[in-house]
């Protein structure tokens, strides 16, 4: 018998609610229709609207937050990860071992201090503050339908009244139900009406709360990871002084690798080739300024007829043709300098003069030294830089402004470009010297 008692109420309360939706539906439709008048309360209205704004502020705070946390333990595992690639390849050997993984391990703390901290003083908080509004949000969702009931409860009651056949009874249970409902209602009402503006007021307390907390967090997580990098700098330079006569120097494969870009360092060219054999000079006596630097323009001695000494500055003879001052300029070279010296003297007069300074050559770009070609590809890595290919002529020009010169590299343009362009702005760039070998 209980059990069907319950069920009855049970299924009372299903047919009540049923039928309280299909009064608030009829209402709404009336009203929207324009033959039933509608309860407005435009403070309240415009208290909801606050509230609306409110929670997508809050709720936008919350997810930024939230992002900024992230952004925060991912920074903590790559200052981990940095400091466990130093602790690696700080050798046994070296003073400042014991400090640095000291330090490393401090540098952990202080993120996961930091990263609690904000989850303690501004995410839960966050949270809290957010936990209020769904249950607002509910009470003003009821606060709507019990103002439909309380509508339909009015209109039902004055349809009544204004009827032509008036029956008391129905009229006096109308006005009963008007009652019931207008006091639910206007106790709903009330309480948002005190709530919603102290909810809206209270925004501006704690985004500043929040904001200060964050603000003092990062401020002091900062101050103490400074003092940390200042340790961590006075360990590693340490460490410098007391191997400050070591020179570490990054190479690289000529074909594969590209050297090292900052101070430029060219990378060795394989071994065995010519550019990596050391020069050697044979040289007896002091060599003049004119011959020291082969391919250039060689000056007059009293060994040297004029004939050859034109020939040096600039005037070749046609090919197959031999000036009379050669044999004997060849001659009084050999009696009085070595063979190397000789070598290089003939072959700069007989060989057509290609190396000698072109201050005066219309065919060779201003301020060209001499040329070289290269032995081994070599790949740019940098705008400034010049790609070549083995056996491409290069002819060495002097840098606009010597500082810019990294020792290892020269500046030039292909023989190739030059010829074909004539433009020295748009061909020129930098090369390894170790690359190429010099040939004239």
């Amino acid at each position: 018998m209980a059990e069907m008692g319950s069920k009855g109420v049970t299924a009372g309360k299903i047919a009540s609610n049923v039928q309280k939706k299909l009064t608030r539906a009829q209402e709404k439709v009336l009203q929207k229709l324009g033959k039933a008048d509608e309860t407005k309360d435009e403070q309240f209205e415009q208290c909801v609207q606050n509230f609306n704004k409110q929670l997508t502020e809050g709720t936008r705070l919350q997810k930024d937050l939230r992002t900024y946390l992230t952004s925060v333990k991912a920074m903590h595992e790559a200052s981990k990860k940095l400091n466990e690639c130093l602790q690696e390849v700080y050798e046994p050997d070296w003073p400042g071992r014991d400090e640095a993984n000291k330090i490393a391990e401090n540098n952990d703390l202080l993120w996961m201090d930091y990263h609690q901290k904000l989850v303690d003083q501004a995410l839960l908080t966050m949270d809290t503050y957010l936990g209020q509004f769904p249950d607002i949000k509910s009470r003003i969702a009821k606060r709507g339908r019990k103002l439909v009931d309380y509508d339909s409860a009015r209109h039902h009651y004055e349809s009544l009244q204004t009827a032509k056949k008036k029956d008391e009874a129905k009229i006096a249970k109308a006005e009963e139900e008007l009652i019931k409902a207008q006091k639910v209602f206007e106790e709903m009402n009330v309480d948002l009406q005190e709530e919603l503006p102290s909810l809206w007021n209270s925004r501006v307390g704690f985004y500043v709360n929040t904001f200060q907390s964050i603000a003092g967090l990062e401020e002091n997580f900062h101050k103490e990871m400074s003092k940390l990098n200042q340790s961590l700098s006075d360990v590693l330079l340490s460490l410098e002084k007391q191997h400050g006569s070591n020179t570490f120097t990054i190479k690289a494969q000529p074909s594969d690798n590209a050297p090292a870009k900052g101070n430029k360092s060219p990378s060795p060219p394989p071994d065995g080739s010519p550019a990596a054999t050391p020069e050697i000079r044979v040289n007896h006596e002091p060599e003049p300024a004119g011959v020291a630097t082969p391919g250039a323009a060689l000056p007059k001695s009293p060994s040297q007829p004029a004939e050859a000494s034109e020939v040096a500055g600039g005037t070749r003879p046609a090919a197959g043709a031999q000036e009379p001052g050669e044999t004997a300029a060849s001659e009084a070279a050999s009696s009085s300098l070595p063979a190397v010296v000789v070598e290089t003297f003939s072959g700069t007069v007989n060989g057509a003069v290609e190396g000698g300074s072109g201050a005066g050559r219309l065919d060779l770009p201003p301020g060209f030294m001499f040329k070289v070609q290269a032995q081994h590809d070599y790949t740019a890595t940098d705008t400034d830089e010049l790609q070549l290919k083995a056996g491409d002529v290069v002819l060495v020009i002097p840098f606009q402004n010597p500082e810019e010169q990294d020792e290892g590299w020269l500046m030039g343009v292909k023989e190739s470009d030059w010829n074909q362009h004539r433009e020295l702005e748009k061909c020129r760039g930098v090369f390894p010297e170790n690359f190429t070998e010099r040939v004239q």
